[in-house]
């Protein structure tokens, strides 16, 4: 193959097909749904229930709530992504030229959240939510050469899950939850065309504020031993998006199912509490993106059907969490955790996507200003590793490395 001319066809493949780079999770899963949970790494999160956002984890938990109770923040994502050691092959050159590096691909993005429980009784309770469980943004505008390359350029993207569920007590060990989630999806993607020794002349792909919708649902059930040891088990489904612009560009994007497994224990009526979670994230799903009705008029990849379609092939990732909780009074409650989030990426791999095993380090704290009414502030700073990148057969080279600081901000209050 010819490494000095990117055929326009495999430009569109890599540095489209991944329609989001990472965020602050493996792939691009968000975990924006309780400040709480970013104080704790989400340790437990599927089984602590000790505000309304918990249902977003499992819907099971509504049922160990007694009062109405609202929850209501955001979570704000300072991405840090840098680019170094790149270099591409030229068949002029007889080797690899270096190409230049970036150090500043991230940035601050805002995630809210609201979560609302409702018990009708002893038995039964709904609920009904609003965040994200997919998204980022990413921009090499700042680098002449990337911004307008086929492995740089921008991409903004955003979901919304609204959710509504209802959970059921059976007895005192054992209680269910299922939930209907409706996805909204927006999304920018723009990419360039810049090869390896020529300057920028046209434009790959120039997909701007296509958006779409799609169905998921959530099952879950939490077992009781007593009101200080308790387990939950969650289940979601996740659907495919298909998303289109105002002129007639379309992409479908698969999400990942998840499960998630937690614990959590009160150690004899004492001030300590130790809470932990098993997280699979079912990326194998994300084996290809597809793309149709490609506009000739802001898209000159090249395709002539207007249909394209190519594999990714990711893995399914992993998290481990553990955290613990410390109730110091009957105004502050001090948490902190450790998890280890495993990469969705296989042997395809993308300076677009710079995907890693990651280490996230969290602290957080609760202040009571009453007994039905509390402020909860989160902090995580989440450790990437340097990660090689081959685009294209190694017609591109380069090292990659993503790291976050999460900041979460939420009130919350029972009635």
């Amino acid at each position: 193959m010819n490494k000095t001319r990117i055929l326009k066809r495999s430009l569109l493949a890599v540095a489209v097909a991944a329609t989001t780079s990472q965020a602050h999770a493996a792939g691009f899963q968000l975990n924006a749904q309780s400040a709480t949970g970013i104080g704790r790494a989400f340790a437990g999160d599927a089984v602590i229930a000790d505000n309304a956002s918990s249902m977003a984890r499992n819907p099971a938990t509504m049922a160990l709530f007694d009062k109405t109770s609202l929850s209501l923040g955001f979570e704000a994502i300072i991405t840090d992504i840098s680019v170094k050691d790149a270099q591409g092959f030229s068949q002029d050159a007889g080797g690899y030229v270096p190409l230049p590096g970036y150090d500043d691909v991230g940035g601050t993005s805002i995630a809210p959240n609201i979560h609302l429980i409702v018990p009708v009784n002893d038995k039964f309770a709904w609920g009904v939510n609003a965040y994200s469980n997919f998204g980022t943004s990413t921009d090499f505008s700042g680098s002449d050469y990337w911004n307008n390359s086929a492995f740089g350029g921008e991409t903004d993207i955003l979901s919304m899950n609204i959710g509504l569920s209802g959970s059921y007590r059976l007895n005192e060990q054992w209680s269910f939850g299922a939930g209907l989630d409706i996805i909204y999806g927006k999304g920018t993607i723009r990419r360039g065309a810049q090869e390896l020794n020529l300057p920028p002349a046209v434009q790959l792909v120039n997909i701007q504020d296509a958006d779409g919708w799609g169905v998921g649902f959530n099952v879950g059930t939490v077992y009781e031993l007593n009101e200080n040891n308790r387990f939950g088990l969650s289940y979601r489904y996740s659907p495919e998006i298909e998303a289109e612009d105002d002129h007639g560009q379309k992409l479908t994007l698969p999400l990942p199912d998840m499960a998630e497994f937690s614990g959590y224990h009160r150690i004899n009526e004492t001030a300590f509490a130790v809470h932990y979670s098993v997280q699979w994230i079912g990326w194998s799903a994300f084996d290809k993106i597809d793309f149709e009705n490609l506009d000739p008029t802001r898209s000159l990849a090249g395709i002539p059907d207007g249909t394209y379609s190519k594999p990714y092939e990711w893995q399914d990732g992993w998290h481990f969490a553990i955290g613990g909780t410390w109730y110091l009074n009957d105004k502050v409650t001090l948490r902190t955790g450790y998890m280890h989030d495993t990469s969705a990426q296989d042997e395809i791999t993308s300076i677009s996507v710079p995907d890693s095993d990651r280490n996230w380090i969290s602290a957080g704290a609760t202040y009571h200003f009453s007994d039905d009414s509390n402020m909860d502030f989160g902090i995580t700073y989440l450790i990437g590793s340097d990660e090689a990148v081959s685009e294209e057969g190694g017609a591109v080279l380069a090292t990659t490395r993503a790291d976050a600081i999460l900041v979460g901000l939420q009130y919350s209050h029972s009635f």
